[in-house]
């Protein structure tokens, strides 16, 4: 009997990448997370939305986009593109959390699950633009890039860990603390979807339909919301030093910090001067990192011991022959 190996197994049996080559795979996807959702936005900033009319194809009758379309078509059609280096960051991470050993099966699976959230969200992507541009599937667009940023900031955490059980390294009213910051932060992150689909930039310059909401009141609430947040992570900051946390958990939570403080002058200085698309693009990056940010800070709250490996992994037989 002669086993078939998958690409995957074929590649672990020949390759084994250092704990180095494997964060910095893991690192590479959470970094294209952030340029694909800047890049989106910069999309929606410039009008371009509908530069190329259908999805996949970008005209009915070219899968690329055409002189005919200009700028716009360019820009949108580069867009679609960065979704491929994206997929190639990813599928990295696949390979290299695959060929580590001894075999680390919950970072595969977080692996493979970054590549499904990719593919659903491409596939949101043209339902996006064969709705015209509808501000809700725009916004479920925007939480699913999140969403992607999330597990790929997990797996980029995960991958410097070990597989042992966790351990807290805070009290438990301190964790419970940082559920609620980690809680709020999504609500503001939904929250400027709505900002967003009722005020301007819609992504065209033809008629785009806007959520049935009054911008500046929303606005509003996302500015408390804001507001909210940085109360949380001053509180987080605080408690951490009088529960004496470790240093690199008391280090997260000054750069969660740093970023609300940088994160809400950019806020405010584009409310106050008509919504900018530069200072917009600067705040949907801002917005990313605080993410980031918060998610890391939640994940040094514990740490995870080498534990009890599993067996260096064998050959896959995906088909068998005699």
């Amino acid at each position: 009997m002669v086993a078939v190996q998958t690409p995957l197994a074929y590649i672990a049996q020949r390759w084994t990448p250092s704990p180095r080559t494997l964060r910095r795979a893991a690192l590479s996807a959470v970094v294209m997370s952030v340029v694909i959702i800047v890049t989106g936005g910069a999309v929606r900033l410039t009008g371009s939305g509908l530069g190329c009319d259908t999805w996949p194809k970008c005209t009915d009758d070219s899968l690329f986009a055409t002189p005919e379309q200009g700028i716009h078509g360019a820009i949108e059609f580069g867009n679609r593109m960065l979704t491929y280096v994206l997929s190639a960051a990813v599928g990295w991470t696949i390979i290299a959390a695959r060929s580590t050993k001894p075999l680390r099966r919950g970072l595969t699976r977080l692996g493979w699950a970054q590549f499904w959230v990719v593919m659903s969200n491409a596939v949101l992507g043209g339902i996006t633009v064969w709705a015209g541009l509808n501000p809700w599937t725009v916004a479920g667009h925007f939480l699913a890039a999140n969403a992607l940023l999330t597990v790929a900031t997990v797996t980029w955490v995960r991958a410097g860990e070990g597989d042992g059980a966790t351990r807290p390294r805070v009290p438990r009213p301190v964790r419970k603390l940082s559920w609620a910051l980690l809680t709020v932060s999504a609500v503001l992150i939904a929250a400027g979807t709505i900002v967003t689909g009722s005020g301007k930039h819609a992504g065209d310059s033809s008629d785009v339909p806007r959520m049935p909401f009054d911008w500046v009141d929303a606005a509003h609430v996302h500015a408390a919301l804001a507001w909210l947040v940085c109360a949380l992570a001053v509180a987080m900051w605080l408690v951490l030093r009088v529960v004496d946390a470790p240093d690199d958990t008391r280090a997260r939570a000054r750069d969660l910090l740093l970023v609300l403080l940088a994160q809400g002058a950019v806020g405010y200085v584009q409310f106050f001067t008509d919504v900018p698309e530069l200072l917009v693009g600067a705040h949907m990056l801002g917005s990313s990192l605080m993410w980031i940010a918060v998610l890391r800070l939640a994940l040094s709250l514990r740490e995870r011991s080498l534990g009890t490996t599993e067996a260096p992994a064998q050959p896959d037989a995906a088909l068998t022959a005699a």
